[in-house]
């Protein structure tokens, strides 16, 4: 969605589907990130078509977040039960949280693109011979051990 529709505001009483929602929002962004991770040093497992679907998803996700802080803040201006309030607290944070793992998974989704399968595939034998020349330890990490 775009800032230029008008979204359909919720009720205070939508507080726990909002919970639900940013929850899990949060916990999927943390294990994507999480994954990510796990190939930084192996960019290669990783191929074009999944690192471009990343960066489309969380990019689309980055730019609606701006709604879910929006609906927290109207409903911290509405006259809350302790417990409410609470919870929007809560969601606050989590939201914070939420900003800050897809920046950095759009961040690293940038760095793995460069190393994906398509782009090793892409050099010469002298682009591959230099790299190893330049970073010897690509060849100790990538050696296979004796089973």
């Amino acid at each position: 969605m775009t800032k230029h529709t008008t979204p359909q505001w919720q009720p205070i009483s939508q507080l726990p589907l909002l919970a639900q929602h940013i929850d899990g929002m949060l916990e999927a962004a943390s294990v994507q990130h999480e994954l990510l991770q796990q190939a930084r040093p192996r960019p290669y497992v990783l191929d074009d078509y999944t690192v471009s679907r990343v960066k489309e998803v969380f990019t689309t996700q980055q730019g609606d977040l701006w709604l879910f802080d929006e609906q927290l803040e109207r409903w911290k201006a509405l006259p809350l039960t302790v417990a409410q309030r609470q919870e929007v607290e809560r969601l606050s944070r989590q939201m914070q949280e939420l900003h800050t793992v897809i920046a950095a998974i759009l961040e690293l989704a940038k760095e793995l693109e460069q190393g994906t399968i398509e782009r090793q595939l892409a050099k010469s034998d002298f682009e591959l011979g230099m790299e190893v020349l330049r970073h010897p330890d690509l060849l100790r990490r990538n050696k296979r051990r004796p089973v």
